[in-house]
């Protein structure tokens, strides 16, 4: 199995196709996650969008059965130069259903993420203010505790970051998201949240 489906991932150009053969890979992978390790970044650096999706989805399955190796092996991928792999870590630790978990133990997502808390690549940085939008679903204080940290740091990558993670806060304690933020107002997509707009009685 391993070997046909690395030769096909290998050899065809088709993404349908190569994207299945990912998929054997990551099925072989819950037995032997170091072997198949070398196609999900080949993968994760792809030129195609389908492809660096089906990288993260199938590795979030290999993540699941191996918490502790993979997390050893995200830590060293987080430090590549390439934001391809640096956005498919993040993804990879996206709040979907095989990683539910994370409710339960969101210090391992986020001892992964804060590697790239001054990410300087919007690609990149875009998927860890996602990804900490989503905790924040069900762990505001959580993440109201991290906005606070990002915002206290002055760093203007990690001020961004911040604000993206409170696109679901500001829904429900928008004073308070915008007294961490330190603005007047907060825009995300067409809606805009104006402090004017509510009264803090």
């Amino acid at each position: 199995m391993y070997q046909i489906a690395s030769t096909i991932f290998g050899k065809c150009d088709d993404c349908r196709v190569k994207g299945v053969s990912l998929g054997i890979l990551a099925f072989y992978g819950l037995g032997n996650y170091n072997k198949v390790l070398p196609y999900f970044e080949t993968a994760a650096t792809s030129s195609d969008w389908n492809m660096r999706e089906l990288a993260q989805m199938f590795c979030r399955k290999l993540i699941e059965k191996h918490p502790n190796g993979m997390k050893e092996y995200l830590l060293q991928l987080v430090k590549s130069e390439d934001a391809k792999l640096r956005r498919f870590v993040s993804e990879t630790l996206r709040l979907v259903q095989e990683n539910r978990w994370f409710y339960r133990k969101p210090d391992y997502p986020l001892s992964i993420l804060r590697c790239m808390f001054k990410e300087s690549s919007p690609y990149a940085r875009t998927s860890v203010g996602n990804n900490l939008s989503d905790l924040a679903r069900r762990l505001p204080d959580l993440v109201y505790d991290i906005v606070k940290e990002l915002v206290d740091s002055g760093d203007e990558n990690s001020y961004w970051i911040a604000y993206r993670a409170c696109r679901n806060l500001v829904k429900k304690e928008p004073i308070k998201v915008m007294d961490l933020l330190k603005v007047n107002e907060y825009k995300y997509k067409n809606r805009i949240h104006r402090r004017s707009e509510y009264n803090r009685d």
